[in-house]
């Protein structure tokens, strides 16, 4: 048998400052989305995820609550986990930068670009961002202030290591426009492009005003600041330059960095030049993302103007919000997010659309045969133009699902949803069993739409990985998990003899007039 392909995806790892919100939320159900959907096809999967622990901001907020850094990172980073859970995420593995794996790798990949000349120890002044964790030159500083945040800087003197940035300024760019995948939407790769010629100034990669970070090896009164220490995870939590091995040869490069808009610049320039000084692979892609804003604006835990998604889930359940936040926002652009767009689109998507056409076909199967559904006749009338559209279904949503565009690739399944609902009034199931002459046609009409189902729950499942169990006993399918691979998805598998059964919707409508009620 032929070795699966491999396929590695990661989010950012979160910073551990206060609990996560939904913006949060997006970005691990949309990795997990993908990470889902390639195990679907056939891929050998690795999937991370994990928590960025160290840094000043940390060391503050720990000293006011009147605990150590680490007793406040273990509290807030068990709550990113419960909610990793909440949401059905399927990571192969959770890396804190506060593990022993973690440091080990830091500290020699420190090490050997120190060694190799890349990294000098110099003066440093400059205005930091303490919420950023970022240093910034007068020049690019907006009306003084942060121009990621918009926060107040502080000036700052201390003794810190340089990494040499500048000395692979050309051959980044060069990596860019030869890999023009490398940085997706366009618009970042054309922001990082412009950033790049603007001139790449050294990076300050030590700090001596906090001790809450990993040590530099060969000079421990510094720390190692927070870009190389939070980025090198990706590889740590691999087992780089360890005796086992193994993960990271497997599965590096990275096929995708999946990433908010924000850290793009850090993963697409900071990142690939560490490993190009270090020797090693960039990864293949990175993904920048929009951002989810309020009316209000964007959303941030220091605002406190954040959505939790727990509370939601427990409103909604689980399917329903990965279902919103992965068709209401195009990978690439910002979106707003308000409860009523999220009611409106379970109504519209779920509630009428795919619930509605699980509810009509079981109970007419069970009113006209007792849910029995024999092999389907000879196609006629509109069965060709349903048929056609199952079977190319599936490849259209692979084919969106590579260019990353999760939002038309469920558009695409509810297209075909929305197909057979209109199928059903055309054929007009109704009608046919007033006339006995007629019930073999009507078993076929019936079939047809219990295979779309079927398709329909399958293409679905990474999206929603919760529906599959409540609606494969509906088509009596609870035993037959080889009618659930992707490899079922050519028309006619579903069996004559199949008893599709009734049970409870599987999206009731919400009334929208609940929605100010907790």
């Amino acid at each position: 048998m032929a070795e699966k392909k491999t396929f590695y995806i990661t989010t950012p790892i979160y910073y551990p400052s206060d609990n996560l919100h939904i913006g949060h939320a997006y970005t691990t159900v949309a990795a997990d989305a993908m990470a889902r959907f390639k195990r679907l096809t056939g891929y050998d999967v690795w999937f991370l995820t994990g928590s960025d622990e160290h840094g000043q901001k940390i060391e503050r907020s720990a000293r006011e609550r009147g605990q150590t850094p680490k007793e406040y990172v273990d509290k807030i980073v068990a709550g990113f986990q419960h909610l990793w859970r909440s949401l059905n995420i399927s990571n192969n593995d959770f890396i804190r930068t506060t593990e022993e794996r973690h440091k080990k790798v830091v500290q020699q990949i420190f090490q050997k670009l120190y060694d190799q000349g890349d990294i000098y120890k110099a003066s440093y002044e400059g205005w930091y961002c303490t919420p950023c964790e970022a240093f910034w030159t007068e020049s690019r500083l907006e009306e003084g202030n942060c121009p990621d945040c918009g926060r107040p800087v502080e000036l700052l003197r201390e003794e810190s290591y340089f990494f040499k940035m500048s000395k692979y300024a050309d051959r980044m760019l060069k990596h860019i426009e030869e890999n023009p995948d490398f940085i997706q939407p366009v618009s970042r790769r054309n922001e990082m492009v412009s950033f790049i010629k603007s001139g790449l100034e050294d990076l300050c990669v030590s700090r001596t005003t906090f001790n809450w970070g990993i040590p530099v090896p060969f000079d421990p009164k510094h720390v190692i600041y927070v870009w190389v220490d939070a980025l090198t995870n990706y590889i740590s939590a691999l087992g780089y330059g360890q005796e086992n091995d193994e993960l990271y040869r497997k599965y590096w490069p990275a096929d995708i960095h999946l990433v908010g808009k924000d850290i793009v610049r850090f993963h697409t320039i900071i990142w690939p030049i560490i490993l190009m000084a270090a020797g090693l692979p960039l990864p293949k892609q990175v993904v920048g993302h929009g951002w989810v804003l309020l009316e209000s604006g964007k959303m941030s835990k220091s605002r406190g103007n954040v959505v939790d998604p727990l509370i939601l889930i427990d409103k909604y359940g689980v399917d329903a919000i990965r279902y919103f936040l992965l068709r209401e926002m195009p990978l690439g652009a910002d979106a707003y997010y308000s409860e009523e767009a999220l009611v409106h689109r379970i109504n519209q998507d779920l509630a009428n659309d795919f619930g509605n056409l699980f509810n009509r076909t079981c109970a007419m199967a069970y009113k006209y045969f007792k849910g029995h559904l024999s092999e389907p006749g000879r196609p006629e009338g509109p069965d060709g133009e349903l048929i056609d559209l199952a079977r190319g279904t599936p490849g259209a949503v692979e084919e969106l699902m590579e260019r990353r565009e999760i939002s038309n690739a469920l558009a695409t399944i509810l297209r075909l949803v929305g197909r057979a609902n209109k199928y059903l009034e055309e054929t007009a199931p109704w009608a046919l069993a007033k006339d006995p002459e007629k019930q073999g046609r009507l078993n076929t009409v019936l079939y047809n739409v219990a295979e779309v189902l079927r398709f329909a729950t399958v293409l679905i499942s990474p999206f929603m990985p919760g529906l599959p169990e409540r609606a494969w006993p509906l088509l009596g399918l609870e035993d037959k998990p080889e009618l659930h691979t992707w490899e079922s998805l050519s028309w006619g598998k579903l069996p004559g003899g199949t008893v599709l059964k009734r049970g409870e919707p599987l999206f009731p409508r919400i009334d929208p007039a609940t929605l100010g009620e907790e």
